[in-house]
């Protein structure tokens, strides 16, 4: 797994990713996250909008535009003027016709890198604003990804695996992690990163690393005592970051945990932090380094 190298960085070339997630004025996740990690990485990001919101869900009264609608139109425009795309990066989604979005930018750039982070439930429980048609959307564009990064809830959905009250929690095996991975290669995904696994008594939070004919490894970090919203997409946005950066897929798996994990710890110095979401800027200067 250690040599499993999916993007070749070449001389003075900045890559251009499209980004397709929802942007939230206020909360610290999906685009306010992307842009900037990968710009630090070197990459030009092409943001694709799946929504617009006013904070993400966890707070009260928040306000969602989809921009399903817009969508046919905005890719179009990309091709009538050539814009070329070297990763297709995909998170949060609105609707199930924006999973047909995603097929059209692969079928516009067949040799990107296919990043899907299936953002949709954690915890047992789907997100407020995912049905059950766009979870089955979700699952399905999943097993097409080079790098699909699920959590466990995300797992079982793509795999047709209970959640809710027979979901089974983050204290699992090796051997579950294991077959967790496999499972999904099987499905169709290249190479995954199962996150999240978090034992009881353990002061480690575990992610398993596995692909095609590529052995599972595991990578841990300190596990601190909090939650904090839009780590998720932090999480992504770096391992991404280090890929196009052309680092190994262990390495940038390694650095994306590491680099949350300090993020973390910065977030809980600033006021009201759990409700601000995760502060990562002041280590933007690490994401510059991967270069």
């Amino acid at each position: 797994m250690s040599e499993t190298t999916l993007y070749q960085r070449e001389g003075a070339y900045i890559p251009r990713v499209a980004a397709v997630h929802d942007l939230c004025g206020y909360g610290k996740c999906s685009l306010g996250v992307a842009i900037p990690v990968l710009s630090a990485a070197g990459c030009d990001v092409c943001p694709v909008p799946t929504g617009l919101f006013s904070s993400h869900t966890a707070f009260p009264g928040w306000y969602m535009h989809d921009t399903t609608d817009m969508l046919a139109d905005y890719l179009a425009a990309w091709k009538n003027i050539g814009v070329e795309i070297d990763a297709v990066y995909s998170g949060f989604l609105g609707a199930p016709e924006q999973v047909d979005r995603i097929r059209d930018l692969y079928a516009m750039y067949p040799a990107a890198l296919r990043v899907v982070d299936p953002v949709m439930a954690d915890h047992g429980k789907v997100y407020p604003t995912y049905t059950p048609e766009l979870c089955d959307a979700m699952a399905e564009l999943a097993c097409g990804a080079d790098i699909l990064t699920p959590n466990l809830t995300e797992a079982a959905i793509i795999l047709g695996e209970p959640i809710g009250e027979d979901w089974g929690g983050t204290d699992i095996s090796d051997e579950e992690a294991h077959r967790l991975v496999d499972a999904l290669v099987t499905k169709g995904a290249k190479h995954v990163v199962l996150k999240g696994i978090q034992r009881e008594g353990e002061t480690c939070i575990r992610n398993f690393v596995g692909g095609v004919d590529a052995e599972t490894v595991e990578v841990h970090n300190e596990y601190l005592p909090y939650m904090l919203h839009g780590t998720g997409d932090l999480y992504a946005s770096c391992l991404l970051a280090a890929v196009m950066a052309g680092r190994s897929l262990e390495e940038a798996v390694r650095f994306a945990g590491d680099f949350v994990h300090d993020a973390m710890i910065v977030s809980a110095q600033q006021p009201e932090f759990r409700d601000r979401g995760v502060s990562f800027e002041p280590l933007l200067g690490k994401v510059c380094e991967l270069l």
